[in-house]
């Protein structure tokens, strides 16, 4: 499971770690019932603390996109896709506010935002 993390971003990285797995389950990448990594490997890949990954995978649980079986481990959860999707899309809404009210103090064009949308929404991941 590919997990990029950043230091640079102001994010703590249990919260990367778990937006990112998020995405995954929604974009139907990892399906219901597929087993997780464990704890201690998630954190030996990412090199991170376990504590770290022991948080976002909390964070998961808590939230229903993973369950924890007892001396197995974890396992992607059966979601409300629509929901789930619903819930990233409101996130997105929040941060597009959020460039076009700095676009607008800075007299920035919407055509010009459209054209960024457009670079970075091409972009390879």
């Amino acid at each position: 499971m590919e997990i990029i993390i950043s230091n640079s971003n102001g994010v703590p990285i249990y919260e990367q770690i778990k937006e990112q797995i998020k995405v995954k389950i929604v974009s139907n990448e990892l399906k219901e019932n597929e087993p997780l990594p464990s704890i201690r490997t998630l954190a030996k890949d990412l090199r991170c603390s376990v504590i770290t990954t022991k948080n976002a995978y909390e964070e998961l649980v808590n939230e229903g996109y993973i369950r924890n079986v007892p001396s197995k481990g974890f396992y992607v959860a059966k979601i409300n896709k629509e929901l789930a999707l619903e819930e990233q899309l409101n996130k997105i809404e929040e941060l597009m506010d959020k460039a076009v009210a700095i676009a607008k103090m800075n007299d920035i064009k919407k055509k010009t935002l459209n054209e960024m949308l457009n670079i970075l929404y091409e972009e390879e991941k």
